[in-house]
């Protein structure tokens, strides 16, 4: 008689191996706009980018609210507001020529630096950092 093993007992803990670097078409100090969610057409500047999570941050978009107990005995409690992350696939670099949301190439120089092209214009979008 075989013993009863649930498919819970066979996982193995830790999830799937690590995780991958995503590559990013967006960076931190970039100009980007929403394409779609409830906070579609906003535009914004890219706080953070997150590649492990394909997850970006940007500046007034996707505002959540945290409840923040007081941890001292003066201090007190309050509501702090702040963007939370959001999909990287969500939003599109705004091309810098043209100032519409754009698609991006890259292309690798003569010495080897990596530039981003916008597709729209075929301009070099500078790294802001």
């Amino acid at each position: 008689m075989r013993l009863l093993v649930h498919k819970k007992a066979r996982r193995v803990k830790g999830g799937s191996g690590p995780r991958r670097r995503a590559k990013m078409h967006i960076t931190k100090g970039d100009l980007v706009q929403v394409i779609s969610g409830d906070d579609k057409g906003k535009r914004g500047k890219v706080l953070r980018a997150l590649p492990e999570k394909g997850r970006v941050v940007v500046e007034g978009v996707s505002i959540v609210k945290k409840h923040r107990k007081a941890r001292q005995q003066g201090e007190e409690s309050a509501i702090v507001s702040f963007p939370a992350p959001i999909a990287a696939s969500k939003v599109m670099l705004i091309d810098p020529k043209q100032d519409r949301p754009t698609r991006v190439r890259r292309r690798v120089d003569q010495d080897g630096t990596v530039e981003r092209i916008a597709v729209r214009s075929g301009e070099p979008i500078p790294r802001n950092r």
